[in-house]
């Protein structure tokens, strides 16, 4: 059964980092597009930012543009997102997945918590 892990999240201070980290349990997702995507407390899940398959192309919403990077360690089977810059508006419970997402491959996600 495919099946995401994600790990890194934290309480962090504005202005903090956090380095999230997503492994992914077969190989075959080395191909694909993975993205990360988040959810606050009673709002809908939401995209975040997206890397493609040789980790030369990134994608990202608008709000988090010039503060979030992502890439990922074929390797490693990993996919990371980098946050600096944090704000308390990216509270959030965040999650990876296939780009587009696929229902089936959700996880219980890293939470991260940014105090002001």
């Amino acid at each position: 059964q495919v099946q995401f892990v994600e790990s890194g999240g934290g309480l962090v201070q504005v202005g903090g980092s956090l380095r999230l980290s997503c492994v992914a349990s077969e190989r075959t997702f080395a191909s694909l597009t993975m993205g990360w995507f988040r959810q606050a407390p009673g709002k809908e899940r939401e995209f975040v930012a997206a890397v493609n398959w040789s980790g030369l192309t990134g994608r990202y919403t608008d709000s988090v543009k010039g503060r979030f990077t992502i890439s990922r360690d074929t390797a490693k089977n990993t996919v990371y997102l980098q946050m600096d810059s944090l704000k308390p508006e990216d509270t959030a419970v965040y999650f990876c997945n296939t780009d587009p997402a696929e229902d089936s491959y959700w996880g219980q996600g890293t939470q991260v918590t940014v105090s002001s």
